[in-house]
């Protein structure tokens, strides 16, 4: 009787599915040897972007201030997963740098029907991701302090991995939701979300974070990294490769 062997393709493709999977749960950037065996293969693109959603529902901040995720969903997604890794490491970068920020203010600036207001930094290339299309950001959310403007939430921080969003489904709050709606693959934004599009229940402060009033305006720099399912085919590493 004989069996099916493993080709060398499908075994490398297991050791980096174990590696996103290590990467994923542990709170730490991943290693050299973890990064050059993630995202080879179109089946390794799809664990990504669940645990994607999973990091998002942990540690981002959402509509009312609840969880966008059920326990149930966040346990499913752990245990059927690996993990998105960051294009940047560790550290306390953001959207919009000081090498960007000094020229933000004399950009345009667009207001939308709902009152939200936002300047193109940069304009991505592409289709606008379609409704309920998941899309793979950084951003960084700030809020107008009596000592300047300060960030109450970075998801450059820690293992600064990009958080994966379902456009038009109120996973985020409204102004947040709206103002990735247009933007494109590889485009940056900031957003000044007024108060009845931001936090209803407000957000509680953390070590070094300020806290968030309920319906307080604040100011959002994002960063479309790309959509899956629309862009995996620029982004993923060998998608569509055969095995061999």
């Amino acid at each position: 009787k004989q069996y099916p062997t493993m080709t060398t393709r499908t075994l490398l493709a297991t050791i980096g599915a174990a590696a996103l999977l290590v990467a994923c749960l542990a709170p730490r950037a991943p290693s050299p040897l973890e990064s050059s065996a993630i995202v080879k293969s179109p089946a390794q693109a799809r664990i990504v972007r669940h645990c994607a959603r999973v990091s998002a529902a942990a540690r981002a901040p959402v509509a009312g201030g609840a969880g966008g995720l059920s326990r149930r969903e966040l346990g499913l997604g752990v245990l059927g997963v690996g993990g998105l890794l960051a294009s940047r490491g560790a550290g306390a970068a953001e959207v919009c740098d000081d090498s960007c920020e000094p020229g933000v203010e004399s950009l345009p600036l667009q207001t939308t029907r709902s009152g939200l207001k936002y300047r193109d930094i940069k304009v991505g290339e592409g289709d606008p991701p379609p409704k309920a299309f998941d899309v793979v950001v950084h951003y960084t959310l700030k809020i107008e302090t009596p000592n300047g403007i300060k960030p109450f939430f970075n998801s450059l921080e820690g293992a600064g991995r990009p958080l994966d969003i379902r456009v038009g489904t109120g996973m985020v709050i409204p102004g947040l939701d709206e103002g990735l709606a247009t933007m494109r693959k590889g485009g940056v934004r900031r957003l000044y979300i007024p108060g009845n599009l931001s936090f209803p229940n407000g957000v509680k402060a953390k070590p070094g974070t300020p806290s968030v009033p309920p319906n307080s305006p604040i100011i959002a720099d994002v960063q479309l990294i790309y959509i899956p399912g629309i862009d995996d085919d620029l982004e993923i590493v060998g998608a569509g490769e055969d095995e061999e």
